[in-house]
């Protein structure tokens, strides 16, 4: 049995309750056997082993009153995963099915993420089993407020620093960081994604979608190929899913399919965004109110988005939405290239089947790294005092996520793994934090 076998075998047996978790590491660890066959300092220093293991997880209830004047409890969890390279950095997500399974995948894979933006940042997430949907702006509020009550004691500019993800938005932000001001009496950097008027960053609700096309781009260019003309399709109406649908749109793709919870839209036409932005940003409505606009397309319930032709296939709605009947789906129909726009869309037999199949497919952790890097370019102005222009931030967002492409081929090239992004993607980000790992010493 190889190190990364036995290291798997024991993560397995620790957290056998733990699915996306586990999920998650098998599909780091099942791609570094390269790394460890090169050199043995790995398995010496027990990197693995370290790794896989957050340094810390909090866990704390969160009482807060609705409108009704009645308690309510929720849970709030941190997962502080890795801060060998830097600060713990990623989001808080609430969401009715946020677990520890859950925010300990999304922190693992935010560890690798984080590296491959060559930003100084390590890999946390966090959140809570509170639903924001269906609640006032002041329930909103006082929970928010019940939960940095707790939170603050662990997070600072220089120790953990959050930003948002799926039901934490620029209002959860808001609150957050008021509640997190008052508490402290301090104007820190702590939090990301917030207004512009207090330190926020602009471009950061475009920066995950926009990233997503730009190494989309720059994988279609070296392949030869150009965005200019493809069929698109991306699942999800979200901030990712519209912003990659808008650059999508700039780019000269023709975007044909968005969905939501409920169902999915197809619009040979090429989808309307500014029908998209008014229901889902300003109405805060469903993907279907979109054929009461546009009387030729269709809207269908539940699954089957990745039944539609296209020759890019951009999954950004949540975790393990494109399973292997999407895949073969997908591949029948003459798919070029997946490339996730959420946080592990993709079943590993799904993956697998899509690259046994010559399907460009890039995980995660690269392609959907555009948020966190702008997340992190907020940081720099906040430390500064300076606030760039929305030129300049998504320059710097271009030119990281070239690097980030880059550094994947790299990776390829050095252990002779032509067309395997996956494997790329997880050695390039690996090595860093792992080198950093043993430069500290047993910790």
């Amino acid at each position: 049995m190889t190190y990364s076998e036995r290291v798997l075998e024991n993560v397995k047996m620790k957290n056998p309750n733990e699915p996306e978790f586990i999920q998650a590491v098998t599909e780091v660890l099942t791609t570094l056997s390269p790394v460890f066959s090169a050199e043995k300092k790995w398995e010496e220093n027990r990197i693995l082993e370290r790794i896989v293991e957050p340094e810390r997880i909090i866990i704390f209830r969160v009482p807060w009153i609705n409108d009704k004047g009645e308690i309510e409890v929720n849970r709030g969890i941190r997962v502080q995963y890795n801060s060998a390279i830097g600060p713990y950095k990623g989001g808080l997500r609430f969401h009715p099915s946020v677990n520890l399974s859950i925010l300990k995948f999304l922190g693992f894979e935010q560890v690798f993420k984080n590296s491959l933006t060559t930003l100084p940042m390590g890999g946390g997430k966090g959140g809570s089993d509170f639903d924001p949907k269906g609640k006032s702006d002041n329930e909103v509020m006082r929970f928010c407020q019940s939960f940095m009550t707790e939170l603050f004691r662990h997070v600072g500019e220089n120790v953990d620093i959050p930003a948002g993800d799926i039901g934490v938005g620029a209002r959860e932000v808001g609150y957050l960081f008021g509640q997190y001001k008052r508490i402290r009496n301090s104007f820190d950097s702590v939090l990301t994604g917030k207004g512009l008027t207090f330190g926020g960053s602009l471009a950061r609700p475009e920066a995950t979608g926009y990233g997503l096309l730009y190494i989309t781009k720059e994988l279609l260019n070296s392949k030869n190929m150009d965005l200019k003309e493809m069929r698109v399709c991306i699942s999800g109406s979200g901030n990712v899913a519209i912003f990659a649908c808008e650059k999508a749109i700039k780019l000269g793709a023709k975007v044909v399919t968005m969905s939501d919870s409920n169902g999915f839209i197809v619009d040979e036409e090429g989808i309307d965004l500014d029908v998209i932005k008014d229901i889902k940003l300003k109405k805060r409505g469903r993907i279907k109110e979109y054929v009461d606009v546009k009387k030729n397309a269709v809207y269908k319930e539940g699954k089957g988005v990745w039944n539609v032709p296209c020759d890019v296939a951009l999954p950004c709605a949540t975790q393990n939405e494109l399973n292997l009947e999407d895949a073969k789906a997908l591949v029948k129909n003459g798919v070029k290239a997946v490339l996730e726009g959420a946080n592990m869309p993709t079943t590993l037999d799904a993956t697998k089947y899509l690259m046994e199949n010559k399907v460009y497919f890039v995980p995660g952790k690269a392609s959907n790294a555009g948020g966190v890097a702008v997340s992190g370019l907020e940081m720099t102005q906040n430390a500064i005092r300076r606030s760039w222009t929305f030129e300049d931030v998504d320059k710097e967002l271009e030119n990281i996520m070239k690097s980030i492409f880059n550094a994947t081929i790299k990776a390829q090239e050095r252990f002779s793994l032509k067309d395997d992004f996956v494997s790329g993607a997880n050695i390039a980000g690996f090595i860093k934090v792992g080198e950093a790992m043993i430069a500290q010493g047993a910790v």
